[in-house]
């Protein structure tokens, strides 16, 4: 098997563009439904006062619940980018390829359909706000798979939360404020400017994530609370974390509460659809429900959500639904609440939970549900559950799965390793051992392509400023004999215009910096001091495990002449007049006009 290499100005893209407004059905005699989803980053289950937790207060988001459907047994993936897979495509994260969190593995196959071209082709605006982290390259940029508009960043996480560096729309920018309230009024203005037409809104918000930063106006009533919820084995739990984690829910459910505000003074609660989840299970041993497991297990912890699904006047108030359902069912229930066509290049994994939401008749069948990561696989069904190591657990009696059942129920553990085994065999064998995709430049519909350190490899004394390949950057480049490498594929051919983002002592000036890649090569000297100290700390509530940050710069190295194909990019100082070259962040190249 291998991974599909398809590259979009893709079947999609001619259909989309044909696309309009006026083709949204309306047959019930009202536009069809808006839609906002709202993802949270490393929030457990347990992270919410409406699921029992004493030590936080998250009224908005418990309005959710109670004025919408909670769903009782909602399940995601053990961590982030495989969800966020799932989530846009309905389908397993292993068949679209993503099976890494960085340095290419997060990457959506590009003969996926996403749940934003679904909505696109029916006529929707569309936009996505926050952490992407399913490719940053066109074609795998989330304007390449269906968002009108992007702001955020496309990486598994970031260093900074108050006006770092970011993108829109493929374009370098500063943020502005603290990143969630950020995002969030580029939402508001989202909303406001697209009132009158429908929307598909995606809010991948980037906290609770570390680093555990929160404006004081959070932090203050956590710094020195004592807490009652406690993870079943207290001495694993980080109180300040777990405090800088709750600041952080908070702060996040106040940014609910401001666009439910906003939806509420523009009239448009009845005709819009608002839900609510977290990517993965809690980033750190706290209160949980007592569910064995947090983020990256497969256990119950690690992969079960809250998920609420607000529609005023359709999905009646305070809808409990206890079946079992996971991430690839939103895109058919989004599509079938809302109306419009699903056609997909690959049949979906997930089911319409529309039955369930608007209490239709009928039976609803039994399912099995498998959770994937690295080499552990789960199965669930709706009261009990195999882990990775065949054990066998009933859920409900045992949240934390203490007591293997498998000898008093043998017909449950043969049905659900038989799930397992099949799943392996006919979706895990998906995904190949290598992976032979290649960072893309030049893509034919946007000029500007982002190489960052993330992805690339360092030679020689280069070191990463982190073993977390996300928001890291290169240093200690001390040698002629270094030099960073990426695999890359130029997709069209011309001349492009190079910025490197980096740092450089004055004393280490001027070191001569060359690019190349085929017969094409460009040198040019850093000779402007810029030497900012690491950021980051002053910020951070408790000490963080992921880089500090700088203030990168971009200097101009030239204009490149690059051929269409596959070859090596290699970045390489050939002439280091002090101790050492550059730090370097991050790469763009920019396709001029002939």
């Amino acid at each position: 098997m291998r991974f599909r290499i398809v590259f979009p100005v893709l079947f999609f893209t001619l259909i989309l563009a044909s696309c309009k407004s006026d083709e949204i059905d309306q047959s019930e005699g009202r536009p069809n439904p808006n839609i906002i989803l709202i993802m949270t980053d490393d929030q457990g289950w347990g992270d919410l006062g409406i699921n029992g937790n004493p030590d936080l207060s998250t009224p908005n988001i418990d309005r959710l619940t109670r004025e919408g459907a909670r769903f009782e047994r909602f399940f995601v993936s053990p961590v982030c980018s495989p969800t966020r897979a799932e989530l846009l495509t309905g389908r397993y994260a292993v068949r679209g390829g993503v099976y890494s969190t960085s340095a290419g593995g997060e990457r959506l196959d590009l003969d996926e359909t996403t749940i934003a071209e679904v909505f696109k082709q029916a006529g929707y605006r569309t936009a996505a706000y926050g952490k992407w982290h399913n490719g940053m390259q066109p074609p795998y940029h989330p304007n390449a798979r269906g968002f009108d508009d992007f702001y955020g960043f496309c990486s598994g996480h970031w260093g900074d939360y108050f006006s770092p560096m970011l993108e829109r729309n493929n374009e370098i920018v500063e943020g502005e404020g603290f990143l969630v309230d950020d995002l969030t009024e580029k939402g508001l203005s989202f909303i406001e400017a697209n009132k009158d037409q429908p929307f598909f809104l995606y809010l991948p918000y980037n906290t609770p994530h570390s680093p555990m930063q929160v404006p004081d106006e959070w932090w203050s009533k956590y710094e020195n609370k004592a807490l009652d919820s406690m993870y079943q084995d207290p001495e694993m739990q980080d109180m300040d974390f777990t405090r800088a984690a709750y600041a952080m829910c908070e702060n996040i459910d106040w940014n609910v509460g401001r666009l439910m505000t906003k939806l509420e003074d523009l009239g448009m609660l009845e005709n819009t659809i608002v839900l609510y989840l977290s990517d993965n299970g809690p980033n750190g041993w706290r209160w949980n429900g007592g569910m064995r497991g947090r983020k990256g297990s497969t256990d119950e912890g690690g992969v079960r959500s809250p998920l609420a699904i607000q529609w005023k006047g359709q999905i009646e108030a305070g809808t409990i639904i206890h079946q079992i359902a996971f991430t690839p069912d939103l895109l058919p229930t989004l599509a079938d609440l809302a109306g419009i066509p699903l056609e997909t290049n690959k049949d979906l994994d997930g089911k319409s939970l529309k039955p369930l939401l608007l209490k239709e008749e009928g039976e609803w069948p039994e399912r099995l549900l498998v959770s994937h990561w690295g080499n552990q696989t789960s199965v669930r069904s709706q009261d009990f559950r195999l882990d990775h190591e065949d054990r066998l657990y009933h859920i409900p009696s045992d949240p934390g799965q203490q007591v293997d059942v498998s000898e008093a129920y043998e017909a449950i553990k043969d049905k659900l390793l038989a799930k397992k085994k099949d799943w392996i065999a006919s979706v895990l064998v998906e995904l190949p051992e290598n992976d032979p995709r290649t960072f893309t430049i030049g893509h034919p519909d946007f000029a500007n392509t982002q190489i960052p350190a993330r992805d690339g490899q360092a030679h020689g004394n280069i070191q990463r400023s982190n073993r977390w390949p996300n928001d890291s950057f290169f240093t200690n480049w001390t040698s002629t004999e270094d030099k960073i490498t990426w695999k890359v594929e130029v997709l069209e051919a011309g001349k492009y215009e190079v910025e490197i983002y980096y740092t450089c002592a004055e004393e280490n000036l001027a070191p001569m910096m060359r690019l190349s890649l085929g017969n094409a090569s460009l040198s040019g000297p850093v000779d402007l001091p810029h030497d900012p100290p690491l950021e980051g700390m002053e910020y951070d509530r408790v000490p963080r495990g992921e880089s500090y940050v700088k203030d990168f710069r971009p200097f101009t190295l030239g204009t490149i002449d690059l051929e269409k194909g596959k070859g090596i990019l290699r970045l390489e100082a050939t002439q280091i007049p002090g101790n050492q070259a550059i730090d370097f962040r991050l790469m763009t190249l920019r396709r001029l006009e002939e």
